[in-house]
């Protein structure tokens, strides 16, 4: 299912630079001045997992299909927002149709780029874009109640404020992922600034990473031994993107499966605590629906006993049915008949 993440934040904080060097493009204009993205940009990345390159050169595979992830960079938002000021009715409604919320805060000081609030403070930007989702969302439920039955007349056990939130698309529901943009000398090791957006998140059950946009723009150049050489001068184990994909993951609780054959091995995304009925849905419904079984062998017993030959030899695929708690890692093949 892979998942979609909307870059989110007040004009001038780096969003489009971040997207454009996560995505490997130039698709959104980056410029010094707000609204510069006027339409969402969407790019679509690979999700980078070392297990899938050893799976594939062990089954031999012709193609190596992993997971992608997509970045939707939307427009700058200011204050009012909810109320239409700039961009914000375009904003809020591109917002809803994301799984998570990227939003990127300044903690960098630059006199050269103009902070549409002439301060460098991340912690009262969040708190501007969390007002207007927060005034959406108000409006939102006030519309929806209208229609709905008084609270003394829902039954116990009825269900209708939970489908009235549902419907409504609550934006302040949606899980956030805090991006720390800060100048390369910060990169590994932060600042004062990401110290406190880092408590914020935590406070709030949320995630937060350190990024430069300005070191993954420079990565975009690059490959394979200068990129590795590059990170490691700069104290950084891994990309801005990885990281965030990492912490993306984690924040949606989300997991991965892999198939694997001399055509093709392929990553999956899959919630958490899915049941492997639903993991097999992730490549298409009918094999949810008509699942029989699920012949499974752990990442571990794959790679180490190379391949599915020897680990069924081995003892070690195992045949799952319905109630199967897919695990991480998983390597598996469906049996279904529809």
């Amino acid at each position: 299912m892979g998942f979609k993440c909307g870059i989110v934040g007040l004009p001038n904080v780096g969003k489009s630079t971040l997207f454009n060097a996560l995505t490997e493009t130039q698709a959104a204009q980056a410029a010094n001045y707000p609204f510069c993205t006027i339409e969402p940009n969407v790019g679509q990345v690979a999700v980078p997992d070392e297990r899938l390159e050893k799976i594939a050169a062990i089954a031999k595979s012709a193609k190596v299909i992993p997971t992608q992830l997509a970045f939707v960079d939307i427009a700058g938002l200011v204050k009012g927002a909810s109320k239409g000021e700039g961009l914000g009715n375009q904003f809020l409604a591109n917002i809803r149709e994301v799984d998570a919320i990227v939003h990127v805060l300044r903690c960098f000081e630059d006199d050269d780029i103009q902070h549409v609030s002439n301060r460098v403070d991340p912690l009262a930007d969040a708190e501007v874009v969390e007002t207007e989702l927060l005034l959406s969302d108000l409006e939102s439920v006030e519309k929806r109640a209208e229609n709905a039955k008084p609270a003394r007349l829902v039954e116990p056990g009825d269900d209708e404020e939970a489908r009235l939130f549902e419907q409504a698309q609550l934006l302040t529901a949606k899980p956030v992922l805090y991006v720390c943009n800060v100048a390369e000398e910060d990169a590994s090791n932060g600042n004062d600034l990401t110290e406190k957006v880092f408590a914020k998140a935590e406070a709030e059950g949320a995630q937060a990473v350190i990024v430069s946009a300005a070191i993954e723009a420079e990565l975009v150049a690059m490959e394979g031994e200068e990129r590795a050489e590059y990170l490691s001068e700069l104290g950084l184990e891994e990309s801005g993107l990885n990281r965030i994909i990492a912490a993306g993951y984690k924040l949606l609780g989300l997991q991965t499966f892999f198939t694997a054959g001399p055509k093709e091995s392929r990553a999956w995304t899959f919630p958490a605590g899915a049941k492997a009925p639903q993991a097999a849905g992730e490549i298409h419904t009918d094999f949810e629906r008509g699942f029989i079984r699920a012949e499974t062998i752990a990442y571990g017993d794959y790679v180490a006993l190379g391949g599915d030959s020897a680990a069924r030899e081995a003892g070690k695929l195992r045949q799952e049915g319905k109630e199967y708690l897919v695990q991480d890692g998983d390597v598996m093949l469906f049996k279904f008949n529809v």
